[in-house]
């Protein structure tokens, strides 16, 4: 309200106009101030020829401002440019008068009337300073004003650079919400103690909780695009807001508008600069192709199909058995303009379906990101993630042999490695099928592993924003759990160039940079929120889930990598298997789970020697599993076992 009727003051009684009144009145003021120095401060100066040079010297102002409209500029927001055409119109004042002087002395144009010269060198000087700082005293007046009467908020600009001065150009000018930079932090030492704008720089380990409070900050904001982990974790650490300005290139038009500023989202602690990947062979590699992915509605598959649709495609056919999901991501491809697709609600587990699909569209490459992935879920349902993890994928693989798919990816789980759940066992199984499969076809079937994704359906962080949302608690199952975490921009960057590079019978692993300790993840997230811990929200520990893993791991026992050109991408060197005779096992393991099998997972374990169940009611099978292995011998010395080599 107040803010409103200070604006509507400066815009009423600040017109042009009288902007125009006011710089004319300095005008001839300071033309009386150059006669008072150039005479010592005395009268000792022909009067009636001054006051006859005041309607010429007002004569000319008017032109000059007029010619670079110097008054027409908005008062409270001047800057650099309404400076220089103040500099301008003096400037050519000055000539105006300095010419007809002199072709005055030569041709008499009015008797009787000149300046001298050094009155008008002084003039022009003292107008244009006179000039300038009215404007900035009333900025400074308004500045003050809307301080003093308007609510703002107390902000530090972290960031000293050019994007940091864009950021506080954008925060003073902005008309919606008032601004007061208290101060600019930033990690060179060398900057500390200097000033811009008369805002101070700050060493940034002067600032912590106490210098929060004590100068009442509202927000930090970050403009620094290279501000590493730790200094980014302890501001985030502080009780105070946390704001990011986007990258330059995301500015529109070149400028930065206080409405980009952000949030910092938790993205941004993951301690790694972010996945990139600019291969034009992506290009070639999907042009003209006919692409299907399942899962197309999760959040993988739904990532993958938005970063296919961008390449030169035949056709890209969606699958998935979520038909309100698979219909929302159909409206966003439309609404970005895209029309080579086709949505197909179908279920991977239905064999008949699936050779509809591929008799009908015939597709050259598979994208398999369909799956159960939620594992205390599986832990009680071993039937159905067989059916669908391993049953699923297999006819799905099986079709794409059939037909001569040129490609099959498959989106496969940092918990297939040496797995403590039914669902990391099945995604293992998946991967053992595929690969028995890819000797004896012509399609390339590759398998991708990494961890967790950010920000995908069930995971940990939509978890936690719905619990701090609801007040809390934060329910966190161990505090020393850890996982790898990615973003689905990245993940499904990194399939897709695993896509391109695999030649057939690969497992390609991520570079997920460290690992990140669940409970100081949680700890981040309600400070980012604006909130404190444990006053505000507490964490609570429930305890290890059926089938969870403290830490998690992107190798087995007995695997190592070999590198690609890719740094992020790794190729797994798994350990060899009797491929003929896993290939039936698995195949006899899924018959035998239609008709659900009480002890389908010993099966599974005896298939999968790592598979060791924690925190399980099925740890009691590995005590079984041992007694069978004895039964048949020592299986790691006796290699005609297949069991004993995988």
């Amino acid at each position: 309200m107040i803010n409103n009727y200070i604006t509507y003051l400066s815009q009423k009684y600040a017109s042009k106009w009288l902007v125009l009144a006011i710089d004319l009145t300095l005008v001839l003021i300071t033309f009386c101030l150059s006669y008072f120095i150039r005479f010592n401060f005395t009268l000792n100066f022909d009067l009636a020829q001054f006051l006859f040079q005041l309607p010429f010297i007002l004569v000319v102002a008017v032109i000059s401002f007029f010619v670079f409209g110097s008054f027409k500029s908005v008062i409270r927001h001047t800057g650099f440019t309404d400076v220089v055409n103040l500099f301008k119109s003096v400037l050519v004042m000055t000539l105006l008068t300095a010419l007809f002087v002199l072709a005055n002395r030569e041709v008499v144009l009015i008797s009787n009337f000149t300046i001298p010269l050094s009155i008008i060198t002084m003039h022009a000087l003292l107008s244009f300073v006179f000039l300038s700082a009215s404007r900035l005293v009333f900025k400074m007046a308004y500045n003050h004003l809307k301080c003093k009467y308007v609510l703002s908020k107390r902000v530090l600009i972290y960031g000293a650079g050019d994007s940091g001065i864009v950021t506080y150009n954008a925060l003073i000018s902005n008309v919606r919400e008032k601004f007061d930079i208290l101060g600019f932090i930033d990690d060179n030492s060398s900057k500390n103690g200097k000033s811009i704008n008369g805002i101070s720089i700050l060493n940034k380990n002067k600032i912590d909780q106490e210098y929060i409070e004590t100068h009442n900050i509202n927000e930090i904001i970050i403009t620094s695009e290279n501000i590493n982990k730790d200094s980014l974790i302890s501001l985030v650490s502080l009780n105070v807001k946390i704001t990011k300005v986007p990258p330059i290139e995301s500015w529109i038009n070149g400028e930065l508008n206080v409405r980009q500023i952000k949030q910092v989202q938790i993205e941004d602690l993951l301690g790694r600069a972010p996945i990139k990947i600019d291969n034009p062979n992506l290009i070639d590699e999907f042009s003209g192709e006919t692409i299907l992915v399942t899962g197309a509605a999760g959040s993988i598959g739904s990532e993958l199909v938005k970063q296919l649709s961008n390449f030169d495609l035949q056709k890209l056919i969606l699958v998935d058995q979520a038909e309100s999901a698979l219909y929302d991501v159909q409206q966003d491809l439309l609404r970005d303009g895209k029309h080579n697709f086709i949505s197909i609600v179908a279920d991977i587990r239905d064999g008949l379906r699936i050779d509809s699909i591929f008799q009908e569209h015939k597709p050259t490459m598979v994208f398999h990101a369909a799956a159960y992935k939620h594992v205390p879920l599986m832990e009680k349902s071993p039937y159905e993630a067989i059916k669908i993890n391993v049953n699923g994928t297999k006819l799905l693989a099986d079709t794409c042999s059939r037909y001569n798919v040129k490609k099959f990816v498959f989106v496969s789980t940092d918990k297939a490695v040496n797995p403590t759940s039914v669902m990391g066992a099945t995604k293992r199984m998946a991967e053992m099928y595929i690969s028995c499969l890819q000797k004896t076809s012509k399609t390339k079937f590759i398998t991708t592993r990494f961890g967790n994704v950010l920000g995908s359906n069930g995971s940990v962080i939509p978890l936690f924003k719905k619990q701090i949302e609801n007040g809390g608690p934060l329910t966190l199952t161990h505090q020393d759990i850890t996982r790898f975490f990615m973003t689905i921009p990245e993940a499904a960057q990194l399939v897709l160039e695993a896509g391109t590079m695999g030649k057939g019978g690969e497992i390609f692993i991520f570079d997920m940079g460290e690992s990140v300790k669940i409970y100081e993840l949680a700890k981040n997230m309600i400070k980012l929120s604006g909130l404190r811990f444990p006053e505000d929200i507490d964490i609570k520990i429930t305890g290890l889930r059926p089938g969870e893993k403290l830490y998690e791991e992107l190798l087995a026992n007995g695997e190592n990598t070999l590198s690609t050109y890719h740094k992020k991408i790794m190729i797994s060197k798994t350990r060899e298997i009797d491929y003929a005779t896993v290939k039936s096992e698995i195949e006899e393991l899924c018959i035998t789970n239609r008709f659900q099998n009480n002890n389908i997972v010993i099966k599974m374990k005896r298939l999968i020697p790592e598979y060791k169940s924690n925190n399980s009611d099925y740890e009691r099978f590995d005590k079984k599993v041992q007694i069978y292995k004895k039964a048949k011998g020592d299986l790691l010395d006796n290699s005609d076992k297949s069991y004993s080599k995988i």
